[in-house]
């Protein structure tokens, strides 16, 4: 970007990315990139924004009337701190901001093209954030917790989490919509929804958002049968592995177990994508309870569960032992 980059205001960037070429759908490896940047010489922390499931990066400056668009508030906020907005959507709707076989290396091409890009060309001070809504919001807080390295922080707007509540409950409607409309067949649907208006029909959505978490989470693998809507519980237990509130618990685990000189390689997660997550054993048995407000995705307050300390929440809510 160079020194034109200290001046401050929003900047448009065409990034080509060496993670996203031949990528399984097809997608473009070449993506829009923004840049916000105060004014003055820094240096500044960076705060990476990751847009929601179907959202583009250029759709961020869509105006409304009566409203501002995102980058307008950015410009009268004007925040001492650089802002980049990701790009990140797929023929499906979205990555999840994960690498996966059945999408495409996103993960990969945030943290280690991205990031990198923006620091060798703006006047960061290697203090770093991510933030997003929705499927960004998940990317934020998965994001965070694989790369600690990268990011001291993260803000999530409505993260996918709890995935028994948030995915689970649809997979009997889209199991429906499938048998019903398109003989079970997801090829059908994908072929008629290419050949229209997107989301016109009521059921489009249910059934691009199932195919594209499957997509991320199982490698494309349904996580219920589509004549009975019974769950394969195997194949859901994949995505539960990248749902954020058992990630937490897991890695708080882990952490635990690093401290007790447990090995490195017993405790490290493999690469985001590529398969299960590795779970260390544990020495004792370990007992956490989330709570969860209905109707919210995360609590106002909550503690975990553990030794006799009891979950509370200032929300009437169920709780899920974990």
């Amino acid at each position: 970007m160079g020194p034109e980059g200290l001046s401050g205001g929003w900047q448009a960037h065409s990034f080509e990315s060496s993670a996203l070429e031949g990528n399984p759908l097809g997608d473009p490896a070449t993506r829009p990139l923004y840049v916000w940047t105060p004014q003055g010489d820094g240096p500044y922390p960076t705060v990476y924004v990751l847009q929601g499931f179907t959202g583009t990066a250029p759709a961020w400056f869509n105006v409304r009337a009566w409203e501002s668009s995102f980058p307008q508030v950015v410009d009268e906020l004007a925040p001492g701190a650089i802002v980049v907005l990701v790009d990140a959507f797929t023929a499906i709707g979205g990555s999840q901001f994960l690498d996966s076989t059945a999408i495409g290396d996103y993960h990969t091409y945030l943290c280690d093209e991205i990031v990198p890009w923006v620091e060798a060309r703006l006047p960061s001070n290697g203090s770093r954030a991510v933030a997003g809504k929705s499927s960004g919001g998940f990317g934020a807080m998965v994001t965070a917790m694989l790369r600690p390295d990268l990011f001291a922080g993260f803000a999530t707007h409505a993260g996918d989490a709890l995935f028994e509540i948030s995915y689970r409950r649809e997979f009997v409607e889209a199991a429906r919509a499938l048998r019903d409309d398109y003989d079970g067949s997801f090829e059908r649907f994908l072929t008629d929804f290419r050949s229209r208006r997107p989301l016109s029909k009521k059921t489009d959505h249910v059934l691009i958002n199932t195919w594209a978490m499957s997509a991320a989470y199982s490698a494309g693998e349904l996580p219920f049968d589509v004549e009975t809507a019974e769950v394969k519980e195997d194949v859901f237990a994949r995505w539960l592995d990248w749902d954020p509130v058992r990630m937490a618990v897991t890695r708080r685990v882990l952490s635990r177990l690093r401290r007790r000189g447990v090995p490195a390689r017993a405790c490290d997660r493999r690469r985001p994508g590529r398969g299960r997550p590795v779970r260390a054993a544990r020495r004792r048995p370990l007992r956490h309870r989330v709570a969860i407000s209905v109707g919210a995705v995360v609590p106002r307050r909550a503690t975990h569960v553990n030794g006799g300390r009891s979950c509370t929440s200032h929300r009437a809510g169920r709780s899920i032992t974990l």
